[in-house]
């Protein structure tokens, strides 16, 4: 097998022309996230949306309690019961995240 040292040469320089053409086209490390948007928004909006289902729940509930005929009682349980699961599921996201957090600072460096 013969292997041409200019051919390899040229196909290197070429290479090296279009990794230096895709590193000036890249931006910031922040610009490379694909969804848009960064865990802090996500997780604000999550909160947000937790918070207001809840006060959502609690509305229904106060509602039903001073008679409202609208609602049934099986609508404001099933409002409650949503609204502790995401109550719940952010708990266990935060858990998690700060269980990471702590792995992360214990690694050496």
């Amino acid at each position: 097998m013969e292997i041409k040292a200019q051919s390899l040469y040229q196909e290197m320089q070429a290479m090296s022309a279009g990794a230096k053409m895709e590193m000036g086209n890249m931006a910031a490390p922040m610009d490379l996230n694909k969804s848009g948007t960064n865990f802090a928004e996500l997780l604000g909006d999550a909160i947000n949306t937790v918070n207001s289902m809840q006060l959502d729940s609690r509305q229904k509930q106060i509602d039903f309690e001073m008679g409202d005929k609208s609602l049934s009682l099986a609508d404001v349980m099933v409002t409650k019961e949503k609204s502790g699961i995401a109550f719940e599921a952010t708990v266990q996201v935060r858990n998690k995240v700060l269980e990471a957090y702590k792995q992360i600072m214990n690694m050496p460096v």
